[in-house]
């Protein structure tokens, strides 16, 4: 099956860091911009974007958001189901089950209740891609929460892409991005860099070109997105090993 190339794109947690990224480029490449975030686009007044608000944590209001958001339409070029948090840097033998179960709710089955809502309606979709990351496969100490939810993800991804046969679907983590939540990592008063060695590593980042900006960041994986379908749908590629390959 042939899908015809619509030009449109479904995003969410789109209101910043790289949503707000993947918004700015594909607007700024002539696509129909549909965006799903809990603050909206504020900064950005174009008329191909369309946006609805919703907070992803409740998962009752996500899809009379998406009725609202895509109900009229029949085809998108691409979905980045993006939107996720990180959860607090801390042991997991101190973290209540009640904040993983609340990182799980947005970084994995506000996902499932999307993928439920875009399938029977047969829409034509060319990819999906759920935006995961290398904490999914080598985590570290203090990223139990996201690391296990980002793992989760990978595997949603995996199951669900048999349930897409005529969609390319790939879980991808982009590589470090100069995000708030970096603000909130490289803070000193939030993070014990000693405590927890790895966020260190992520502070030194900062700055350099190991941690592109939203937009930087949002250009490459647009540049590689074709690239995505030399791989098994439904796999786990992060972005760094395709530009080391290339």
């Amino acid at each position: 099956m042939h899908l015809a190339m619509t030009k449109s794109v479904f995003i969410t947690g789109n209101s910043g860091g790289l949503g707000y990224g993947l918004t700015e480029e594909y607007l700024s490449l002539g696509y129909e911009v549909y965006g799903l975030s809990r603050r909206g686009c504020a900064g950005i007044d174009h008329p191909a974007l369309h946006d609805v608000r919703c907070d992803l944590a409740q998962t009752s209001a996500i899809v009379p958001a998406l009725e609202a958001l895509l109900g009229e339409v029949r085809s998108l070029s691409l979905v980045f189901l993006n939107a996720g948090v990180l959860g607090d840097i801390r042991d997991v033998t101190d973290t209540p089950l009640a904040d993983i179960r609340a990182v799980m709710d947005i970084n994995v089955w506000a996902n499932k209740i999307i993928l439920d809502w875009l399938h029977p309606r047969n829409l034509e979709i060319d990819q999906i891609v759920t935006i995961s990351s290398g904490a999914a496969v080598k985590s570290h100490k203090g990223w139990g929460a996201y690391s296990l939810s980002k793992a989760t993800l990978n595997m949603l991804t995996q199951v669900y892409a048999p349930e897409y046969p005529h969609t390319h679907l790939c879980a991808l983590a982009p590589g470090l991005i100069d995000t708030a939540m970096q603000d909130h990592l490289c803070d000193p008063d939030e993070v014990d860099a000693d405590r927890y060695p790895s966020v260190k590593k992520l502070r030194d980042a900062r700055g350099t070109d190991g941690m592109p900006t939203p937009r930087a960041a949002a250009q490459r994986l647009a540049q590689v997105l074709p690239k995505l379908k030399d791989y098994p749908s439904g796999g786990f590629v992060d972005v760094r090993t395709m530009d080391t390959a290339s």
